[in-house]
């Protein structure tokens, strides 16, 4: 019985690491490497934090408002994150690997002065949102408890973790099936062939950047409601962006496949919770296993090196039109 909880609780926390994973994923096809992930990630759950209080402040209830504010309110704030980074890195042409660590301490800043701000939190340093929480982790009627493990293993989630599933699967037959997606695919690859064949090179990066951001900030909000348990402090700030990396390395762990993002995040998430089952030893020891994974994967990759296991070819590079 021991191994089902294992996989829930595997599954569990794996499911806001797969979103924001997929967030970075669509950016790095279109050739940026946005190191700012974590921070965009912290400023999606402040903002979402934010929205929650006001609303809850005005005396609002209605359920579907609830999920609506949250989710939206950490979107657009990751996506201007996102349009941040597009403007330095794509107009400006400034280093991706720079602009990507500065947003990071940015985002994290931001996010703490969005709490201290815009949130009413008691002197108890902990605001708690119930409500919210009830509805995120509202389980399916009957699936959830008459199937015994089955109901365990595959219904016993809030309907975030069958939204993450449903974006991933859209987003892979979107990269794959259509036009738009090759047209993607085909700027992170080669932006300067994708601008010779009529490819707006400068729109395809910027709507990938504050897509995929806005889906990290997404994944923030997501980590308050089911890993912290609908509970919310300045503390939470810093595990968020410690996630945050983690779904930067589930990135090239999963070979930058979305579907492959699904079994790798159980993967990570079996791994963190090694300490509690089998690993008798340091929690920060086991919770480094994914990470360490994640490198074996990159060696073996670089040592195949087969062309479908890459990151796209053009990635973390600038693009000059006049280099064309």
């Amino acid at each position: 019985m021991f191994i089902i909880n294992w996989l829930n609780q595997a599954i569990v926390f794996g499911a806001f690491i797969m979103l924001a994973a997929v967030g970075e994923l669509i950016t790095e096809k279109a050739g940026n490497l946005n190191l700012g992930t974590p921070g965009a990630m912290c400023v999606g759950a402040a903002a979402g934090i934010a929205g929650l209080d006001m609303y809850k402040i005005s005396g609002g209830s209605n359920t579907i408002l609830l999920v609506l504010i949250a989710l939206g309110t950490a979107f657009f704030a990751a996506a201007l994150m996102g349009l941040i980074y597009s403007f330095f890195t794509t107009t400006l042409r400034i280093n991706q690997n720079v602009v990507g660590l500065v947003l990071t301490i940015f985002g994290a800043g931001m996010a703490k002065f969005i709490s201290a701000t815009m949130v009413h939190i008691p002197d108890s340093g902990n605001i708690r949102f119930d409500d919210a929480y009830a509805v995120f982790n509202a389980k399916i009627p009957w699936l959830s408890t008459k199937l015994g493990f089955v109901s365990k293993l595959l219904f016993d989630y809030g309907f975030m973790f069958y939204l993450t599933l449903i974006i991933i699967v859209a987003i892979s037959l979107f990269l794959n099936k259509t036009r738009l997606g090759l047209n993607l695919k085909a700027v992170g690859e080669n932006p300067g062939t994708a601008d010779a064949a009529g490819i707006n090179v400068i729109k395809y990066k910027y709507l990938a950047s504050c897509i995929g951001s806005g889906l990290t900030g997404m994944a923030g909000i997501f980590c308050v409601m089911e890993f912290k348990s609908g509970s919310w402090s300045t503390m939470a700030i810093s595990s968020i962006e410690a996630f945050g990396w983690l779904a930067v390395a589930l990135v090239i762990f999963a070979m930058w496949k979305p579907l492959n993002l699904i079994w790798g995040s159980i993967v990570f998430g079996v791994f963190y919770y090694a300490y509690l089952y089998i690993l008798k030893v340091s929690i920060d020891l086991t919770q480094m296993l994914p990470y360490i994974v994640t490198i074996i994967v990159l060696i073996v990759v670089s040592f195949r090196n087969k062309k479908e296991n890459q990151g796209p070819a053009s990635l973390g590079l600038s693009y000059f039109r006049e280099d064309r």
